[in-house]
């Protein structure tokens, strides 16, 4: 069996003074924290995760960053773009587990995707307010209706029996996440179950897709995002985990526009994602296809789908 995983980070947390923030929180330190009617089930960790990342977000927003649009003028981009981001994003993985630690970087991968109906099935947190289930739940149907239509291939929002599970959970839920991560997927490793149990501060979400004949067939994944996250945040980390659950498992400096990279300038899928994605399951393309065999086919068909130097 193989997987793959995805992380949607801080930019640097080497460096939390880029969003205006001296250092990581120092919990037991006494923030001001919410106090909402759901603090009661939760953490002092917690209530401290969630006033350190809204100040993230006040600063990445207040930079211009995790936008909205899709894209426009200011990214301009073509069908040899197009092609060179679809194969850094589809061949390569970012993440891998390397002596017992999860590490960036790049690894050469075949292709990936689902051949089966995905079904993303959302499990929240006790925690979390009956308002913000609604709200989230909404966004997430309204979503998985997109990448259907993106990809043309099925993906649907369900009650149960999901094959692609999102689990929102906050900072005292991430042990219990573990244990449903290796329960949902028996082939992730010691390490993965423990770096969603312990997830680092400045991880948002992570993502971990299953193919289980080895043959680029994904047939089940688990994502994982923190319910500490403000909304904007917690929006950024459902489009580009689902996303990239279906097959897009790398990230790239020069995926421009697009939520399939670190620099935090989009928080929402965007036209060239979209793009992307219809590449991805482009029926041109097959399951386990490596880097050389896609190469001139992929080429073909960004041209088919964008003008040159458009």
């Amino acid at each position: 069996m193989s997987r793959y995983l995805t992380i949607a980070a801080l930019v640097l947390l080497t460096g939390c003074a880029e969003f205006g923030i001296d250092r990581a929180p120092d919990f037991g330190s006494g923030p001001a924290i919410p106090t909402a009617p759901d603090v009661a089930a939760r953490s002092v960790e917690s209530l401290e995760l969630e006033v350190f990342y809204r100040r993230v977000e006040e600063n990445l927003l207040a930079r211009g960053l995790l936008r909205a649009d899709g894209g426009g003028p200011d990214t301009p981009f073509n069908d040899e773009m197009l092609a060179r981001n679809f194969m850094d994003l589809a061949f390569f993985e970012e993440f891998s587990d390397v002596g017992g630690r999860i590490v960036s970087r790049a690894a050469p991968s075949t292709l990936h995707r689902w051949t089966g109906p995905v079904r993303v099935e959302t499990v929240f947190g006790g925690a979390i307010p009956a308002a913000t289930v609604r709200r989230d739940q909404a966004i997430i149907d309204s979503f998985a209706a997109r990448l259907g239509r993106a990809t043309g291939h099925p993906v649907a929002a369900v009650d149960r029996a999901g094959n692609f599970t999102v689990l929102v959970a906050h900072e005292q839920d991430l042990p219990d996440a573990g244990a449903r991560l290796m329960t949902l997927l028996p082939e992730v490793s010691a390490t993965e179950v423990d770096f969603v149990a312990n997830l680092p501060v400045e991880t948002y979400c992570v993502v971990f897709a299953s193919d289980p004949g080895n043959d680029g067939v994904t047939t089940r994944a688990v994502a994982i995002v923190r319910a500490e996250l403000p909304d904007a945040l917690r929006l950024s980390c459902y489009h580009e985990e689902i996303a990239q659950g279906l097959g897009l498992a790398n990230d790239s400096a020069s995926a421009r526009p697009s939520i399939f990279n670190d620099d935090s300038e989009f928080g929402r899928l965007t036209q060239q994602d979209e793009l992307l994605l219809s590449l991805l399951y482009d029926p041109a393309l097959r399951p386990g296809m490596t880097e050389t065999e896609a190469r001139p086919k992929v080429r073909a068909l960004a041209s088919a789908r964008i003008a040159p130097d458009a």
